[in-house]
């Protein structure tokens, strides 16, 4: 069989996603902070980078000195500013703008830059021995591990002990709780379990009282120990009688206690002064900080769009890139090279940053458009809506729509909410209008709170008005949304007192 040679035509489509689309993608996902050292990564690697506010001379940063304006009072003297630069403006990715970057004039890119370039004068500097040491500036919260070490060190303690001491510490979790038995400890380094239990009972003296308590019951004697209410009902009620308390069986706690509704009344409110997790205090959740990308504030009858670019640099080619140039042309091909592809890349970044602003605008100006009446009226009125409404509102795709919404927040006069909070699926209204998931659960949730404390709703009831009230809802989906919201079921919402 003989081999030979062909040459061959073949059409076929196939996606290609040119540098500046995928540069444009990945931004587009990017958080407010994400975004801010994404750009100061690259005014680092890319001499062809420039920050404009930086350059400004004697420019007063956004919140320094006398006379700063805040967002809103800025936006309030000149409302539309923002919305001018970027209505009706183009949002495809231009394809050929790589090839284009040739053909552009230099000359007359850069006829502001023309001549001396001059660095912005340098501000006074700070005396470095006028700042406080690097130690006192850095400062953390307390662990709960770390307080109940400190204590221990306070004990008379020999070498043995503080070993126990350490060891139990190291197993009582963030609520306080010993998570492990006092027989494993012993057998785990071969400690006699009379040392163990003493130095246990010597932990959980300290403070939060009550920490070291292997269950309930022992995280709360020893805070009823150090209370008014030690050796009282109420002590006996906790330890003695916890299983009637906790089913509520208020009748017989009476009867055996010996007390009236008033006095156990009483009783159940001094209860609720103490904790069953005593170490919660000093296992707070971390700060999730949070910088929002789009602010939203009503001026006049109108609500007004302005993007956050505080704390983000506003980008520019660099002023000296025509100096760069003709040293270039003096220069071998492997710079000349560098610094034309440093160019197109700084190009593409500013294109890409611009067309990321253009889009999130778009995205938040249909978001006020199609739930103009939670802005006005609050979560109640919140209407269902889907990414394809919004996509189909401002001519872009779903997935785009997609990637504005995610991990992004927006500030409100009704509070800083992540975009994709707006998107809501929706339930058939007896109206002809569709109404929010979310207007739903805050109906449930407002009922539940404004309902008799001996008498409340169950889910059928709540079924029952809300039918009233137009929206068509089955029981059963009553129930998710109660439990979604953290809601107990009307049995044990019901109060026998």
């Amino acid at each position: 069989m003989a081999l030979e040679q062909r040459l061959s035509l073949k059409l076929s489509q196939k996606l290609v996603m040119t540098q500046s689309l995928q540069q444009a993608i990945k931004l587009l996902q990017m958080s407010h902070l994400e975004l801010a050292d994404t750009i100061q990564a690259e005014l680092l690697e890319n001499p062809m980078l420039d920050d404009a506010r930086e350059s400004m001379e004697g420019e007063t940063p956004t919140g320094e000195g006398e006379g700063s304006e805040s967002p809103a009072e800025a936006l309030a003297e000149q409302p539309l500013d923002n919305k001018d630069a970027l209505k009706d403006q183009p949002v495809e990715q231009n394809e050929n703008f790589d090839n284009k970057l040739d053909d552009i004039d230099m000359e007359s890119y850069f006829q502001d830059y023309l001549g001396d370039y001059q660095p912005r004068a340098e501000r006074e500097s700070i005396d470095p021995g006028e700042l406080p040491s690097f130690e006192n500036v850095l400062t953390r919260p307390e662990t709960l591990q770390e307080h109940l070490e400190g204590q221990l060190g306070l004990l008379p303690l020999n070498e043995t002990a503080f070993e126990i001491g350490m060891e139990i510490i190291g197993n009582i979790n963030e609520a306080g709780r010993l998570a492990c038995e006092l027989e494993e400890i012993a057998e785990q380094s071969n400690w006699p379990l009379d040392m163990v239990n003493e130095v246990w009972q010597a932990v959980r003296e300290f403070t939060p009282r009550g920490v070291g308590g292997r269950n309930l019951t022992e995280c709360l004697e020893v805070q009823i120990a150090y209370s008014e209410w030690a050796g009282t009902e109420v002590e006996t009620m906790l330890l003695e009688h916890f299983d009637l308390l906790q089913k509520q069986k208020y009748k017989e706690l009476m009867n055996i206690l010996g007390i009236d509704k008033d006095t156990l009344k009483e009783y159940l409110e001094a209860i609720k002064t103490f904790d069953p997790e005593p170490g919660r205090s000093f296992a707070p959740l971390p700060p999730q900080y949070i910088q929002p990308d789009v602010y939203i504030f009503k001026v006049d009858d109108e609500y007004v769009i302005q993007l956050n670019d505080e704390g983000t640099a506003r980008l520019r080619v660099s002023p000296s890139y025509p100096k760069m140039m003709e040293q270039a042309k003096l220069a071998d091909k492997d710079t000349r090279t560098f610094i034309k592809d440093k160019f197109k890349s700084a190009m593409w970044l500013i294109k890409s940053l611009d067309q990321r602003n253009r889009t999130i605008y778009k995205v938040a100006e249909s978001l006020v458009r199609h739930q103009r009446d939670f802005f006005d009226r609050g979560v109640e009125y919140m209407k269902p809506l889907v990414l394809r409404e919004v996509a189909d509102d401002i001519g872009m795709h779903e997935s785009t729509v997609s990637r504005v919404v995610n991990n992004k927040y927006v500030h409100t006069p009704r509070g800083v909410f992540e975009l994709k909070y707006f998107f809501r699926s929706g339930l058939s209204s007896a109206y002809g209008e569709d109404v929010s998931s979310l207007a739903v659960k805050e109906k449930i949730r407002k009922l539940c709170s404004e309902e008799s404390p001996t008498k409340p709703y169950s889910d059928a009831t709540i079924v029952k008005i809300l039918t009233r009230e137009g929206i068509q809802i089955a029981r059963r989906t009553v129930a998710k949304y109660r439990e979604e919201l953290g809601i107990l079921s009307s049995s044990k919402r019901k109060k026998k007192l």
